[in-house]
């Protein structure tokens, strides 16, 4: 009886960790780290290394069998989304239509949306036939650790999306998504566009 009430313990942990819907980000102490010059209050560390260094590899694995190495620093001039995400997430399935949405009403001139899948294994392999019904036109790509550690601090609830402006500074991170979660999204990413380069 102990054994069982200690599986269900160990499950009912589980089930708690995963996909939760849309919450406010956590703050861990009322002294903000700062991140490129934005006060961040759920980081547990400064980067390991530059932001601007930071990875992910791509999915398109067509041009290069070991993927496609991107960093921060390759999109400079355009404003990028990262998104964190996966396919068991209710709130992700929400938002991706929307990230489309800005990929083409921005173009790829100005802006570059990439999705991070942060599934792990057992995920990976029902992301092909979540691309196909969701039509997903946008870059899919795996993020390095350093990269997660990053944007998530201590929140591990997803989707989070982080917006970096045109010179690759960290302006926005916004965990879940709901009506509200979007127009803070669109705000920051048309600001995002619109300022003027230094």
């Amino acid at each position: 009886m102990k054994r069982f009430y200690f599986l269900l313990f160990i499950f009912s942990l589980f089930a708690a960790s995963a996909c939760r819907p849309a919450a406010e980000p956590v703050k861990i102490s009322e002294r903000p780290i700062s991140v490129n010059g934005m006060p961040m209050t759920n980081q547990p560390m400064p980067p390991a290394k530059p932001v601007a260094e930071m990875n992910w590899i791509g999915f398109d694995e067509s041009a290069n069998p070991n993927g496609n190495v991107y960093k921060l620093k390759d999109f400079q001039g355009k404003v990028v989304i990262l998104d964190f995400w996966a396919t068991y997430c209710p709130p992700c399935l929400e938002e991706i239509p929307h990230l489309k949405e800005l990929q083409k009403k921005y173009g790829k001139e100005n802006l570059e949306v990439v999705g991070l899948h942060v599934g792990g294994e057992e995920d990976r392999p029902k992301v092909p036939e979540f691309v196909e019904k969701l039509k997903i036109d946008y870059t899919l790509a795996t993020p390095e650790e350093e990269l997660t550690r990053f944007i998530f601090g201590n929140e591990t609830a997803i989707p989070q999306t982080a917006i970096f402006d045109r010179q690759g500074k960290l302006v926005k991170k916004i965990v879940g998504f709901d009506p509200e979660i979007q127009k803070e999204l669109d705000t920051a990413v048309e600001q995002a566009v619109n300022a003027k380069t230094e």
